[in-house]
């Protein structure tokens, strides 16, 4: 096994380096899929880690220099984030979008639709409250029950969530509700009819859920990693929880993009390794307009 090397940027985070003893070969695995027998490298003796090379050295002292200060010049940052997707998909590779249930609230979903029917987005990383609310807003015009055209609290607009929840489980799903002709439009809609393939991973807290969200988070991780290899760029926006889980599933490759109200989910990010994530703090409704005007949606 002498002299060995595994190219760690291929690999994502929280992996382990396992030895095949018979061939004296070494690979890298997920944690989660390590069993009972396998051999799995433990300690610092005998490893030698080259790290990537960094950006040139900063000065001691300048203004706005932090990657996630709410005073840097967006348009700059968005104009970047563009050309970026513009350079994956003429690679041939896929974009990814991460997104919180705060992109329906905010009015934000508008603009997703216009980048999945310009052809931008080609896979969803979300949960059960994105869904929730989107389809809520298609089949109620509300979100949480707030009316997302007024901003104003509909009657009895507390119950619209779990109805629109109740609604699809009855139908059996969102494919189902999109083939039956109830759901008409919304993010998950436009995923449903341009064929783009959708993971929402639960959590503890969900109402319902949706027939779709897969509630053992290890299965929701492994239907996620399973997609990572086509990947060349990750737009993540108003998601704290699955944009960090994304990136811990993320080689170092994948391009990434952070976009959020919170300074804390895009220091998070870059805290947690993912060192490639271009940071935006942002509303995500004025930053998904301004970016989809950018790709000319």
């Amino acid at each position: 096994m002498k002299g060995d090397w595994i190219d760690a940027q291929d690999q994502e985070m929280d992996c382990g380096i396992k030895v095949d003893l018979p061939s004296g070969r070494v690979n890298c695995l997920p944690m989660t899929e390590v069993q009972v027998g396998d051999w799995i490298v433990a300690g610092k003796e005998g490893l030698r880690v080259l790290t990537r090379k960094t950006d040139e050295e900063k000065d001691t002292f300048e203004f706005m220099g932090s990657a996630v200060s709410s005073e840097k010049p967006k348009g700059v940052t968005v104009r970047a984030i563009g050309q970026a997707m513009r350079e994956c998909r003429d690679a041939g590779l896929k974009i990814l979008a991460v997104l919180g249930p705060a992109v329906v609230h905010t009015g934000g979903a508008e603009w997703i639709c216009r980048m999945i029917r310009g052809g931008w987005l080609h896979l969803l990383f979300s949960g059960n409250a994105l869904a929730t609310h989107d389809i809520e807003t298609a089949l109620y015009g509300t979100s949480l029950g707030i009316e997302v055209a007024t901003g104003r609290c509909a009657p009895h607009g507390h119950e619209n969530h779990l109805r629109t929840i109740n609604t699809i489980r009855r139908l059996g799903g969102i494919d189902q509700a999109v083939k039956a002709g109830l759901l008409k439009s919304g993010i998950m809609y436009e995923c449903v009819k341009h064929q783009i393939p959708f993971i929402l991973g639960g959590s503890i807290r969900d109402d319902g859920p949706l027939p779709e969200v897969i509630t053992d988070v290890l299965e929701a991780q492994k239907a996620m990693r399973a997609h990572v290899p086509s990947l060349g760029f990750a737009l993540m926006v108003a998601s704290t929880l699955h944009s960090i889980a994304t990136g811990n599933l993320l080689p170092e490759w994948v391009r990434v993009a952070c976009a959020d109200i919170n300074p804390s989910t895009v220091t998070k990010m870059l805290d947690r390794g993912s060192h490639q994530t271009m940071g935006v703090v942002t509303d995500s409704e004025p930053f998904l307009r301004e970016l989809a005007g950018e790709l000319g949606c």
